[in-house]
């Protein structure tokens, strides 16, 4: 029956997507401008690192709490809640608090998917983290709908989706994996990757020139190799690489390749770092490149890397810890977020300017304020300041 379906061509074979960015790494494909880049080699240029650390380093810096939901919008930090130690202190007994969420974030904006089971109490309450390696997780969709994640390797386990948390960088089409950055913009990574291997095969050669010694006769093949042999003991000695060479009989020099000048080599390797800057949506200044930059515009960039670059990753993260780590009916009463006010803030000049306006307007108290600048508490500190020229809409005594 088989053999009957194949000749009339009935039957059917699961197709494998062309698209897919691992299928050519499965193969073994590393190059071309369209074609699988390498994780390792693309995050490991200079401004790609650069940014992927920034962002990794300073979520992983400023703290990440667990919040009681209070009264009138308010917020109260959980201490007492099992998965505030975990996400604060440690979430193993290998791993601080910032290394795994260095890595968790890491993870994300290279392989585009990040890892961590979660081990629970027999009340069902987070006691712990373990990261899992991104590349050696498979993710399938059962019938009922839910996931199974099936971890390769050492140690080898099968996980339901309550046993994983699982932050993806860009939604696929397949509404289950992330999409990988480095992959989504593979050809300005594969751009960045053919540049570094251009200047380091000219850097490799000590810069010497390439082409071609032209006679105006012709001369015997003796007399090319005695040329040949000479040109290569002057121009590729190891000692030095620069001379005065002369060349007699007609000879003139026509080089091969054009000049990094020439080709605008250096510029193009500028684009190509605000390229990737673009992708993960850091300032050029927080990357490190200062061509434009004055004191102004970083300052003004500062506060864009963490609008608009941090607190989306922030809010990414958050959104499936609350998800994985709390209970449908503990996200009524507590949340989870990260606490980026500090990154905001601007000089001491201006922070207390700030306060001065609202410890005056009566909407901050003086621990309020000692709070956020890392001071104690002061007896007397929680009263409000009520502004003598003011008072609510209607109360107005008339006299």
């Amino acid at each position: 029956m088989e053999f009957l379906n194949r000749l009339l061509g009935r039957q059917t074979r699961a197709a494998v997507a062309l698209s897919d960015p691992y299928l050519a790494e499965y193969f073994g494909q590393g190059g071309g401008a369209l074609s699988y880049v390498d994780p390792t080699r693309a995050s490991g240029t200079a401004v790609a690192h650069r940014c992927t650390m920034l962002i990794a380093e300073l979520l992983a810096s400023v703290p990440l709490h667990v919040f009681r939901r209070g009264d009138r919008g308010g917020r109260d930090r959980a201490a007492d809640h099992p998965a505030y130690s975990v996400l604060h202190d440690m979430p193993n007994e290998e791993q601080t608090a910032f290394d795994f969420r260095l890595s968790l974030t890491l993870a994300i904006l290279t392989l585009g998917n990040a890892y961590a089971e979660i081990s629970r109490n027999g009340r069902g309450q987070v006691t712990g983290l373990r990261l899992i390696n991104p590349k050696a997780v498979t993710v399938e969709r059962l019938r009922s709908g839910r996931l199974r994640y099936t971890e390769t390797g050492t140690p080898g386990k099968v996980l339901l989706q309550d046993e994983v948390l699982h932050i993806r960088y860009r939604m696929g089409p397949d509404g289950v994996m992330g999409q990988s950055p480095l992959q989504i913009g593979r050809e300005t990574f594969n751009l960045a990757l053919a540049q570094n291997d251009a200047a380091a095969k000219q850097a490799s050669k000590g810069f010497r020139p390439e082409g071609a010694v032209v006679f105006a006769q012709s001369i015997n093949p003796n007399q090319k190799l005695d040329v040949l042999d000479k040109l290569r003991q002057k121009i590729e000695r190891n000692d030095s690489t620069s001379g005065v060479l002369v060349l007699d009989g007609g000879a003139d020099w026509k080089p091969f390749a054009f000049s990094s000048k020439d080709a605008e080599f250096l510029e193009s390797r500028k684009l190509t770092a605000l390229d990737i800057c673009r992708i993960y949506g850091v300032p050029p200044s927080a990357a490190g490149i200062t061509d434009n930059a004055t004191y102004s515009n970083i300052g003004e960039e500062s506060r864009a890397l963490v609008q608009r670059c941090l607190a989306p990753m922030a809010r990414r993260i958050e959104q499936a810890m609350n998800a994985a780590l709390l209970t449908a009916e503990g996200r009524k009463a507590f949340f989870i977020e990260h606490d980026l006010a500090g990154l905001l803030r601007g000089d001491m000049g201006a922070r207390y300017e700030a306060y001065r306006v609202g410890r005056d307007g009566g909407w901050l108290s003086a621990n309020e304020i000692r709070r956020l600048e890392n001071m104690p508490e002061i007896e007397g500190g929680d009263e409000y300041l009520t502004p003598l020229n003011m008072a609510p809409a209607g109360t107005t005594e008339e006299k």
